[in-house]
C-alpha cells in the first residue's frame, strides 16, 4: 500500500492503541441486526481458530523473509506448500512468475468467491506495510468459507489468489489483465492500519498515478567553469519547488509527493541527470488525471527554465477503492454482532492501492483493521512493522478474517442478497462514472 507516514489520532483515541487501554471507536449506526445463518459463522469460527496457531507461524515465517515487488519467491513457495498441504488445487506461476492461486469447488453450480493474499514488502523496513497479515488473512477467508462449504453443503467455488508487487507494482493490475479475476462473482481482501483497538473500517482509498520526470543537461566543472554546464539537479529541484507552489491550489483531500535520483553524482561536477518520481493521489481516478495535467506543467517548465531536455512518463495508475456497500454491510454487521466496532475514519483512507482497479472490475470489498501501534508508528514505519508480528495484531486479523468468510457464505447462499450485491455495484459504476 502506498501511504503517508501519518497515523491518524483524535480527542477520543489514546496515544498508544492496545487491547487494555478500554478505548472502543463509537460505531457508525448504533444497534445491529440479527445474524444471517449464525451456524454458518460459527464452522467459519471454529475451523479459523483450529488453525490460529499455524496461520501465525506462516505470519512470522512471511514476516521475516521481506520480498520486494515481483521477487517474492520465498512467499510463493510457502504459501503454495501450505495450501497444498490443506488439499487445495494450486497452481504456482500463475500468470506472473510470483503470483499463485489455490482453488477450492464444492458440488455443482454456485457462485465463485474471490480472495487476495498479498506477499511484497517494502525496501529498507521489511513489512512494515502489514502484508504478512494480508496474506494470512487470504488464507484464513478461504479456509473458514471452504469448511463451511462442507459441512453446510454449500454448493460454490473459492479462488484463492498470491497477488505481488502491490507496492507500487500494479500486481493486481496485471493479474486483472491476464484474466485471473475472470469468473469471480466477489473479491475481498483486508488491510491493517492504526486505529482504535477491536474496529474494522469501511473507508475506501485514494486513486494514485505515479510520473517521472529525466532531466537530461551537460556537465561542467562547477567551481572552474560551471557556465559551460546544464544542471539537470537544478531542474529536478525547480520541479519540486514548481509542485510546491502547486500544492497550495490543490483540495486539501489531495496528495503529492516525490523523491529526486541519479547517476555519478559528484560535488564538483554540474549534474547531467536527474530524475524527479512523483506520486498524484485524490479521492477519484478523474479528479488524479486533472492534477496531472497540472503536475506535467511544472515538470515541463522545469526543463525550459535551466535549459535541459525533459521527458515526462506516466509509470502507472492506480484506481481508488469501489467499496461495495452491501457487503459492506454485511461485514459491519457480523463485526458489530460479534468482533468490535465499525468506523469510516481510520483503514487506508489517505493510501492507495492496487486493489482499486479490481473493485472498478466486480463487487469487491477491502476493510481496513486496526492493530495496536504507537503514535506515528503508522504504515510504512519500522514500528508498524513490529506492531504487524504482535499477537494482538494475529488475533485481530483472525476477527477480520471471520467477517469477510461470513460475508461471502451470504453470497453463496442468499440470492437476495446478491442481488443486492449486484446492484450496488451497477448503483456506484453510475455514480462514478
Amino acid at each position: 500500500m502506498c501511504t503517508t507516514n501519518e497515523t491518524t489520532s483524535s480527542t477520543s483515541v489514546a496515544n498508544i492503541w492496545r487491547p487494555d487501554d478500554g478505548q472502543q471507536p463509537v460505531p457508525k449506526k448504533p444497534g445491529s441486526t440479527e445474524l444471517f445463518r449464525p451456524d454458518v459463522l460459527e464452522t467459519i469460527e471454529k475451523k479459523i481458530q483450529e488453525l490460529d496457531k499455524e496461520l501465525h507461524v506462516l505470519s512470522l515465517d512471511i514476516h521475516a523473509h521481506p520480498e520486494l515487488g515481483y521477487q517474492e519467491f520465498h512467499a510463493h513457495d510457502t504459501y503454495t506448500a501450505f495450501m497444498e498441504k490443506h488439499e487445495w488445487d494450486v497452481t504456482r506461476k500463475f500468470h506472473l512468475d510470483t503470483a499463485w492461486q489455490a482453488v477450492f469447488t464444492h458440488g455443482s453450480g454456485g457462485r465463485t468467491i474471490g480472495v487476495n493474499s498479498e506477499m511484497d514488502a517494502l525496501k529498507g523496513v521489511g513489512h512494515a506495510c502489514g502484508h504478512n497479515l494480508i496474506g494470512i488473512a487470504g488464507v484464513a477467508i478461504a479456509m473458514g468459507l471452504r469448511a463451511a462449504m462442507e459441512k453446510h453443503d454449500i454448493p460454490g467455488k473459492i479462488e484463492l489468489l498470491g497477488t505481488p508487487a502491490e507496492e507500487g507494482g500494479n500486481g493486481k493490475g496485471r493479474l486483472l489483465d491476464a484474466g485471473a479475476y475472470k469468473g469471480m462473482d466477489i473479491c475481498v481482501m483486508c488491510h491493517p492500519a492504526p486505529g482504535p483497538v477491536g474496529s474494522v473500517s469501511l473507508s475506501g482509498s485514494l486513486a494514485v498515478e505515479a510520473l517521472v520526470a529525466e532531466y537530461k543537461g551537460k556537465n561542467a566543472h562547477a567551481a572552474l567553469s560551471p557556465w559551460e554546464g546544464k544542471n539537470a539537479l537544478d531542474a529536478a529541484v525547480l520541479a519540486y519547488n514548481n509542485i510546491a507552489a502547486l500544492r497550495q491550489q490543490l483540495k486539501p483531500t489531495h496528495r503529492i509527493h516525490g523523491i529526486f535520483e541519479g547517476t555519478n553524482w559528484v560535488v564538483n561536477i554540474i549534474p547531467e541527470n536527474a530524475k524527479f518520481l512523483c506520486l498524484i493521489r485524490a479521492p477519484t481516478i478523474k479528479e488524479v488525471k486533472e492534477d496531472v495535467e497540472r503536475v506535467r506543467a511544472c515538470l515541463e517548465a522545469a526543463g525550459l527554465a535551466t535549459g535541459c531536455e525533459a521527458k515526462v512518463e506516466s509509470l502507472t495508475n492506480m484506481f481508488e477503492i469501489r467499496q461495495n456497500t452491501a457487503l459492506g454491510g454485511e461485514v459491519a454487521n457480523i463485526v458489530l454482532n460479534k468482533y468490535g466496532a465499525i468506523d469510516y475514519e481510520y483503514g487506508i483512507s489517505s493510501a492507495s492501492t492496487d486493489f482499486g482497479v479490481v473493485s472498478y472490475a466486480l463487487p469487491s470489498l477491502h476493510p481496513g483493521f486496526a492493530i495496536p501501534t504507537v503514535i506515528d508508528g503508522g504504515n510504512h514505519t519500522p514500528q508498524f512493522a513490529q506492531a504487524s508480528t504482535t499477537q494482538e495484531a494475529h488475533y485481530a486479523t483472525l476477527d477480520v478474517s471471520k467477517a469477510l468468510a461470513g460475508t461471502a457464505a451470504r453470497v453463496l447462499l442468499d440470492d437476495t442478497f446478491f442481488d443486492h450485491v449486484k446492484k450496488s455495484f451497477e448503483s456506484d459504476r453510475l455514480v462514478r462514472g
